[in-house]
């Protein structure tokens, strides 16, 4: 509970601030539906002439894009902000700050701020993810299945996202591989069967993109195994436990600014 209302103070205090420049929620808006515009026109070139990639619907392949928006937004929300300024903390020092404060300093630099208005990719992405699930009949426990990968998928993301930003305090330049890992999730807006077999390998078992944007769609259009649901769940909490792990060890090789 303390860290209940610790968090509501951080994300209560990141708003107070956001909200003084409200016309960034506008310019934010237009870029989203510019991004999802574009995004759409590119998976309806694909579907020209009857073409199926993968084998998936357009409707279906809407879910993948929905989802792969609501990733997005997620990364751009509470990750970019906040993970990309462990590079910072680790440079100038300030870390040694937040490993003095009386709360797990893992927690302090995972949900210390937000960006809201990247909120509007996930809005948008929510409302395609609706709009595809009528189209093709969802029901509402497909709905619910389906984010409850969804928030599988986020998971596995934080962590991928952290272990990366933790290595800062052994390499540098960390940012960039931040954006290797960007670039990579961008295969997301399409269905991983739509991609060789040797590029669903990589976006399974290297980069796990195919966890990220395909098995929720599957999991909401009841396509889901048993194999593959109990597969994502165990490679969550892998991660998870992994990234808890990789920053003790990371801060036993921190040398602070003031020792």
């Amino acid at each position: 509970m303390r860290y209940l209302r610790v968090l509501g103070r951080f994300w209560g205090t990141a708003l107070a601030a956001e909200l003084e420049y409200r016309g960034n929620f506008l310019l934010a808006a237009l870029s989203a539906l510019g991004a999802a515009a574009g995004s759409l026109f590119g998976i309806s070139l694909l579907y020209q002439g009857g073409y199926q990639p993968g084998g998936w619907k357009f409707e279906e392949a809407l879910l993948v894009l929905a989802a792969f928006l609501m990733m997005d937004s997620f990364a751009f929300t509470l990750l970019s902000p906040n993970l990309n300024r462990v590079v910072e903390q680790v440079q100038k020092g300030t870390l040694d700050f937040v490993l003095l404060k009386p709360l797990d300093s893992q927690f302090w630099l995972s949900f210390r701020t937000l960006a809201p208005w990247s909120l509007s990719d996930g809005i948008i992405g929510l409302m395609l993810w609706f709009y595809a699930g009528y189209r093709l009949g969802l029901g509402p426990a497909d709905y619910g299945v389906g984010f409850g990968l969804l928030a599988v998928a986020f998971v596995m993301l934080y962590s991928l996202w952290f272990v990366i930003s933790a290595s800062s305090i052994w390499f540098v330049k960390v940012a960039n591989a931040t954006e290797v890992l960007r670039a990579l999730l961008e295969a997301g807006r399409f269905p991983v069967q739509a991609f060789p077999v040797a590029y669903r390998f990589i976006f399974t078992f290297v980069v796990p993109v195919a966890f990220l944007t395909t098995v929720p769609a599957e999991a909401a259009l009841g396509r889901l195994t048993p194999a593959n649901l109990g597969l994502a769940l165990l490679i969550a909490l892998f991660l998870l436990l992994f990234s808890r792990v990789f920053w003790r060890f990371a801060l036993r090789s921190y040398t602070s600014a003031s020792s």
